[in-house]
């Protein structure tokens, strides 16, 4: 089969052919449609997340059809559309049997240290990570498993605080952000404020709902946030970005009592003790989405209410996708096409 593989930190993908993997028992090879190109895959390829061996076939956001099954493995049959759950876990431990398998080892995600879906097919370890796809457009589908998924799990963490009259603070109307821009609309009756520094998508935002869009670059964001939101500040606030200025704007726009749930992951921090943030209010961080989280996505996206900016790309293109990535130049979400 055709595979893009990464064989030293810092080098392009190569594109070539390696063995197609034969399901042993209890797994289930895929046919990959679709495989999302994420920006983790950036940091994987400069060696600020390290990958746990090379050569490595990236790809952790993945749908397609079963191809085929190993020995004992049940549940579905070959020509099954399907999304892929990637927080593979060992199925032992506390987090795993307890459902939260994305909190196992990371060694264990498909595309980290197991081989991902930048290629024609995908050994997928259990049938357990397949979910019915049924009625979905599987190019499309493959970015609700992480660029829908994280963003899914992050927003169901603020619900609890944002009741009707209430005010959201988003940072990053990026490929994830618009996702929980949607979210954010059609789970909650809050006002939502999105914080963006790039004009296109401030306008994406404002096309998908948010009540006010600002531009993260002007100096007084943080005034203009907090009296947006009545004066008291924000009951939830979710960065998609990460770095030390959105942290910073998340954490003191905060109500009392409000959340703030950090996603991304560009290694910015801030100041934390009793007196940088409002009284109890309560900052945490958010990590992909379980099994189950990505059941519930699914269902969401059947009703068709979701907006997915998809760019599809053939899987040759690999290197210039993640170029284009690097430079900011994706709108939503690209997905290779092998």
């Amino acid at each position: 089969m055709r595979a893009a593989v990464l064989h030293a930190i810092g080098e392009p993908l190569s594109i070539e052919e390696v063995p197609t993997p034969e399901p042993g028992p209890g797994q289930v090879l895929v046919k990959i449609a679709g495989a999302g190109v994420c920006h983790s895959d950036l940091h994987l390829t400069d060696g600020s997340i390290p990958p746990f061996r090379l050569p490595l076939v990236l790809g952790h956001e993945n749908a397609g059809w079963v191809e085929r099954l190993g020995p004992g493995a049940e549940g579905f049959a070959p020509g099954d559309p399907v999304v892929i759950f990637g927080g593979w876990g060992c199925g032992r431990c506390t987090f795993c049997l307890g459902g939260e398998e994305q909190l196992c080892g990371t060694e264990h995600w498909g595309g980290l240290g197991p081989d991902g879906g930048y290629a024609e097919y995908l050994l997928v370890p259990s049938t357990r990570h397949l979910i019915p796809a049924d009625g979905l457009d599987l190019v499309e589908a493959a970015a609700l498993t992480d660029a829908g998924l994280t963003p899914y799990r992050a927003v169901k963490k603020t619900l609890p605080s944002l009741p009707p009259g209430s005010a959201a603070l988003l940072i990053g109307a990026g490929g994830l952000g618009q996702y929980g821009i949607q979210f954010l609309k059609l789970l909650t009756q809050a006002k939502l404020i999105v914080v963006e520094t790039a004009a296109e998508k401030r306008e994406r935002a404002s096309e998908l709902g948010a009540d006010v869009v600002i531009d993260g670059t002007l100096p007084d964001v943080l005034e203009r946030v907090r009296a947006e939101a009545g004066g008291e500040g924000v009951a939830a606030a979710l960065d998609f970005v990460g770095v030390d200025t959105t942290i910073g704007l998340a954490q003191h726009a905060l109500a009392r009592k409000g959340v703030f749930v950090l996603v991304g992951l560009a290694g910015g921090g801030t100041r934390f003790s009793f007196f940088d943030m409002a009284s109890e209010a309560v900052m945490t961080t958010s990590d992909w989405g379980s099994h189950n989280d990505l059941v519930e996505l699914v269902a969401l996206a059947r009703t068709g209410k979701l907006q997915t900016t998809t760019e599809r790309h053939r899987l040759e293109e690999v290197n210039e996708v993640l170029e284009r990535l690097e430079r900011g130049e994706i709108p939503g979400r690209a997905v290779l096409v092998p």
